[in-house]
Order: C-alpha cells, then sequence, then structure tokens
C-alpha cells in the first residue's frame, strides 16, 4: 500500500492507509477497541488513540514518578510530523 507523501496531512490519508502506517511503526491494534493502538519499543511504550480529530498518545510509566505522559496531536499534522513526535518518545 502507497502511503502519500510524508507531508501530506494525516487527515488527508484515507483509513486504510492510516493503520498500516501505524503498523509499519510496530503499532499493534487492540483487538476489542480499533481505535486503540500499542506501541512498545526498547525505551517506552504507549497507547495511540484515534480520537474524532486526533491522536491521543499515553506514554506509560513515563514521568519522573512513574506516572503516564499524555500528549494529543491533532490529524492537520503531516505523517513526518508526527512520526517525530510520536514515535520518538515522550
Amino acid at each position: 500500500m502507497a502511503l502519500p507523501p510524508p507531508e501530506t496531512p494525516i487527515y488527508n490519508h484515507p483509513l486504510p492507509e492510516v493503520e498500516h502506517w501505524l503498523s509499519i511503526q510496530g503499532c499493534q491494534r487492540d483487538s476489542e477497541e480499533p481505535n486503540r493502538w500499542h506501541v512498545q519499543m526498547p525505551t517506552w511504550e504507549a497507547e495511540i488513540v484515534m480520537d474524532t480529530d486526533a491522536f491521543l498518545v499515553r506514554y506509560i510509566n513515563a514521568g519522573e514518578d512513574g506516572r503516564d505522559i499524555v500528549r494529543t496531536f491533532k490529524y492537520s499534522l503531516s505523517r513526518k510530523d508526527l512520526d517525530d513526535v510520536i514515535f520518538s518518545g515522550p
């Protein structure tokens, strides 16, 4: 599946292409909630929720005191920008 150019806002990607992009980033879809994805990296893990107008990213146990760090990234960002901000970790 060919993805649009990386500079394309994610809201201009068809849903199957967004799901493919998450998969190639190493994310696994939640079997009970299809809008929820999980990713495990060597130094961090996160839960990514595809909400109405943004990705809600919860970096698990990433805070100084072991609390989760939650960030929101609007779909108006390009896929390249989202790669940079989501997958660089907390």
